[in-house]
């Protein structure tokens, strides 16, 4: 386009000054004609110079845009590989600017979960790595996604183990958080139950069992470790009585203490166990069991099973949809049928 208008500006030049030169403008019109044709020459170069100049600019800038452009997309790659490493709340206050990169830590009431596998090391002794790297990933899988849900800040995972908490970065008040845990706690094993289920129907001797400790208490939250690397978490007594709490627990249960189950009394049905005494803590821990963990579970449960002696039955509702259920439902009808007619 600019190539146009400048072949326009030098014809129009061209001209000019051709009828200067033949004299065809006469008179006192001559004189000031050529002065202008004179200035005008000057401007059209002065034009064409600062064309020239933003093109330069212009290129350079594109430049620097496309520069820019491929330092966001991979900052943005970056970041999402980063927030894997932490928690979305954690992450979410670091890269707002709420939570600085330093060695600083504060004491909060906090309700904390901690969680394992019941003899995980012998369950995984049979195990070939590829059955125990899927096993584990699913379960730390299914698991988060339920945390996440609940609002449940993610610390860390220890092998098979989880550390959890409730009430920082953010907080709905010590009793709500409380409330949050115990009902994640509970959508867990709920989850754990369908996980064994289809755990078994792929030929897994023995799936997993969860046990869970929760407990509510003042804990020291932060960045912990050097200015090089450091590691946001929680430390102190009420975090290792969470610990301790799992440890006594049922597989397949959730034991909290008397400071966590006071909280959340009008939530759940809780049996008290026999008083502890947990090593790190001056005060005799009276212990609650989470009752009904499996009641109602009908139209939750994806996946059915049984097993006795002459009798095995495996059913994935999800994948059992339509006519293929219906097809299944006849077939069962029939085998009952056979079973009753059997001698």
């Amino acid at each position: 386009m600019g190539f146009e208008i400048y072949k326009n500006e030098e014809a129009i030049i061209a001209a000019a000054e051709t009828l200067v030169e033949n004299n065809v403008i006469e008179g006192n019109g001559a004189e000031p004609f050529a002065k202008l044709l004179k200035d005008y020459k000057k401007l059209f170069k002065s034009t064409k110079r600062l064309v020239k100049m933003s093109d330069r600019n212009e290129e350079e800038l594109n430049r620097v845009a496309k520069s820019l452009d491929e330092k966001s997309s991979m900052l943005e790659a970056l970041s999402s590989k980063l927030a894997k490493y932490l928690s979305p709340q954690v992450y979410d206050s670091i890269f707002s600017g709420d939570q600085d990169a330093s060695l600083k830590t504060s004491r909060k009431k906090l309700t904390v979960f901690f969680s394992d596998i019941k003899d995980f090391t012998q369950t995984t002794e049979d195990l070939q790595p590829e059955d125990l790297t899927y096993l584990i990933n699913k379960y730390l899988t299914e698991m988060s996604k339920i945390a996440l849900e609940h609002g449940a800040t993610i610390d860390k995972f220890i092998g098979d183990a989880m550390l959890l908490f409730f009430g920082d970065p953010k907080t709905l008040g010590v009793q709500q958080d409380a409330r949050a845990c115990v009902k994640m706690a509970i959508a867990m094993q709920r989850r754990m139950q369908d996980l064994r289920n289809e755990w078994w129907g792929k030929g897994y001797e023995k799936p997993f069992e969860m046990r869970i400790g929760i407990n509510t208490g003042f804990c020291n939250v932060g960045n912990f470790g050097s200015d090089d690397r450091m590691d946001y978490t929680i430390i102190g007594g009420e975090v290792n009585l969470a610990a301790r709490l799992e440890a006594q627990a049922e597989p397949g249960g959730i034991l909290m203490s008397y400071e966590t189950y006071a909280l959340v009394r009008d939530l759940i049905e809780a049996e008290e166990k026999e008083p502890i005494q947990v090593k790190g803590i001056r005060r005799e821990v009276r212990p609650y069991a989470v009752k009904g963990i499996a009641d109602n579970l009908e139209g939750e449960r994806r996946y059915l099973r049984t097993e006795r002696e002459g009798l095995m039955f495996m059913a994935n509702l999800n994948k059992l949809k339509g006519k293929e259920r219906e097809k299944a439902i006849k077939e069962l009808e029939g085998m009952l049928i056979e079973m009753k007619n059997a001698d």
